[in-house]
């Protein structure tokens, strides 16, 4: 059998992987006592429960109504994930992660867009990367963007890697969660809000360039690399968006399209 060579540079990834599992540990309470009392007190600071598949049956249920009760997203997992999340403490089958965020109520967004320096919210459709959420808001606190709404389910989780990115301005932008992104963009437009989605086709879109006709307050959806914009989200927009490619390209990511829809609108409110 061939020997498994150690060298500095492997010990050393080791021990920098080692201290980033024990710092993504300190926002998971692991156990069925601690986590049960959690969802029965303050299930809005869970952010995900993992759950041991096959565990005692009376428990799991009570657990998962509990969920159901105040839409906790959760997960069935083996053993081995729950006890690399817990970093090998005693889980008892069962181990929530914590937020890290403050959120504020949609409505209460709604309200105080109106005074901010740049009254434009963003709102991110099924975006999972973390990095490019944080480096995002980094770029909407600057230009004075009035804040951030994302999807109770499938978003990116705001932890550290959206913090580092960040930079310091992920506890200073008001950010909202939502459980129906389609509904919160209906509620934005009735709430007399412009409401615009970019569309990474460009069919039927306007440009970055028509910025004279960018109306304030704004609400802006992006989406995903890979997909876009649902279809769903889209029907509730009053207008389309695009970046016109100078070369053949396939796309940018969110964190770079959002940054040069930001700087449109940013200019387009400074000409009111």
């Amino acid at each position: 059998m061939q020997e498994k060579n150690y060298t500095p540079y492997g010990k050393h990834k080791q021990e920098k992987n080692l201290q980033k599992n024990k710092k993504n540990s300190q926002h998971i309470l692991p156990g069925y006592k601690p986590v049960l009392e959690l969802l029965q007190n303050d299930p809005s600071k869970i952010d995900h429960l993992y759950l041991r598949k096959g565990k005692n049956i009376k428990e799991a249920n009570l657990l998962l109504a509990l969920c159901k009760e105040h839409s906790v997203r959760h997960t069935l997992v083996e053993d081995e994930v729950l006890a690399r999340l817990c970093d090998n403490a005693n889980h008892q089958g069962v181990a929530v992660r914590l937020r890290e965020v403050s959120y504020t109520p949609f409505e209460n967004l709604l309200e105080t867009a109106f005074s901010a320096p740049l009254p434009l919210i963003i709102a991110l459709d099924q975006v999972l990367d973390p990095g490019n959420v944080g480096t995002l808001v980094r770029t909407m606190y600057a230009l004075g963007a009035a804040g951030l709404v994302v999807p109770k389910h499938n978003s990116a989780f705001l932890g550290a890697g959206a913090a580092r990115s960040a930079a310091g301005s992920l506890e200073k932008l008001p950010i909202a969660e939502v459980v129906n992104l389609a509904r919160a963009v209906e509620l934005a437009a009735k709430s007399g809000y412009t409401t615009y989605y970019a569309d990474m086709h460009g069919e039927n879109a306007l440009t970055c360039e028509t910025q004279n006709k960018l109306q304030f307050p704004a609400l802006l959806v992006l989406g995903s690399e890979e997909k876009g914009v649902r279809q769903g989200v889209q029907n509730h927009c009053s207008a389309a968006l695009s970046i016109p490619f100078l070369r053949e390209f396939d796309s940018l990511n969110v964190a770079q399209a959002g940054a040069i829809l930001l700087a449109s609108f940013f200019q387009a409110h400074s000409k009111k």
